[in-house]
Protein backbone atom coordinates (compact mmCIF):
# COMPACT_ATOMS: atom_id res chain seq x y z
CA UNK A 1 0.00 0.00 0.00
CA UNK A 2 2.97 2.13 0.85
CA UNK A 3 4.31 1.87 -2.70
CA UNK A 4 0.74 2.04 -4.03
CA UNK A 5 0.28 5.83 -2.49
CA UNK A 6 3.82 6.88 -3.71
CA UNK A 7 2.78 6.00 -7.30
CA UNK A 8 -0.14 7.84 -7.22
CA UNK A 9 1.55 10.46 -6.00
CA UNK A 10 4.27 10.58 -8.65
CA UNK A 11 0.99 10.28 -11.13
CA UNK A 12 0.27 13.59 -10.05
CA UNK A 13 3.02 15.74 -11.27
CA UNK A 14 2.15 15.21 -14.67
CA UNK A 15 1.10 18.62 -15.97
CA UNK A 16 2.22 20.89 -13.34
CA UNK A 17 4.57 23.63 -12.98
CA UNK A 18 6.07 26.22 -10.79
CA UNK A 19 5.21 26.03 -6.97
CA UNK A 20 2.22 23.15 -7.80
CA UNK A 21 4.85 20.98 -9.07
CA UNK A 22 7.34 21.45 -6.30
CA UNK A 23 4.72 20.89 -3.62
CA UNK A 24 3.47 17.74 -5.61
CA UNK A 25 7.16 16.37 -5.86
CA UNK A 26 7.32 17.21 -1.84
CA UNK A 27 4.46 14.89 -1.18
CA UNK A 28 5.65 11.87 -3.93
CA UNK A 29 9.40 12.42 -2.33
CA UNK A 30 7.68 11.56 1.23
CA UNK A 31 5.44 9.08 0.20
CA UNK A 32 8.21 7.43 -1.72
CA UNK A 33 10.78 7.56 1.31
CA UNK A 34 7.89 6.02 3.29
CA UNK A 35 7.45 3.47 1.48
CA UNK A 36 11.13 3.06 0.94
CA UNK A 37 12.14 2.77 4.98
CA UNK A 38 9.22 0.35 4.95
CA UNK A 39 10.84 -2.21 2.10
CA UNK A 40 14.18 -1.49 3.89
CA UNK A 41 12.70 -2.79 7.64
CA UNK A 42 10.68 -5.47 5.97
CA UNK A 43 13.81 -7.02 4.44
CA UNK A 44 16.35 -6.63 7.76
CA UNK A 45 13.09 -8.55 9.71
CA UNK A 46 12.98 -11.24 7.20
CA UNK A 47 16.93 -12.19 6.35
CA UNK A 48 15.56 -11.27 2.38
CA UNK A 49 17.57 -9.34 -0.29
CA UNK A 50 16.65 -5.85 0.10
CA UNK A 51 17.11 -5.02 -3.60
CA UNK A 52 15.19 -7.68 -4.65
CA UNK A 53 12.25 -7.01 -2.25
CA UNK A 54 12.00 -3.88 -3.91
CA UNK A 55 11.53 -4.68 -7.10
CA UNK A 56 8.96 -7.24 -6.35
CA UNK A 57 7.23 -4.89 -4.76
CA UNK A 58 7.58 -2.23 -7.31
CA UNK A 59 6.66 -5.17 -10.12
CA UNK A 60 3.64 -6.05 -8.28
CA UNK A 61 2.21 -2.15 -8.09
CA UNK A 62 3.04 -1.47 -11.16
CA UNK A 63 1.54 -4.00 -13.19
CA UNK A 64 -1.84 -3.81 -11.79
CA UNK A 65 -4.86 -2.91 -13.89
CA UNK A 66 -5.87 0.23 -11.43
CA UNK A 67 -4.20 3.65 -13.06
CA UNK A 68 -2.27 4.84 -10.40
CA UNK A 69 -3.31 8.81 -11.28
CA UNK A 70 -6.86 7.64 -10.81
Amino acid sequence: MLERSAEQERAKLAGLTGTEYDAQWRRWREASETAQAAITAHAAAAGVNRYELEQAVKKAVRHTDEDPAE
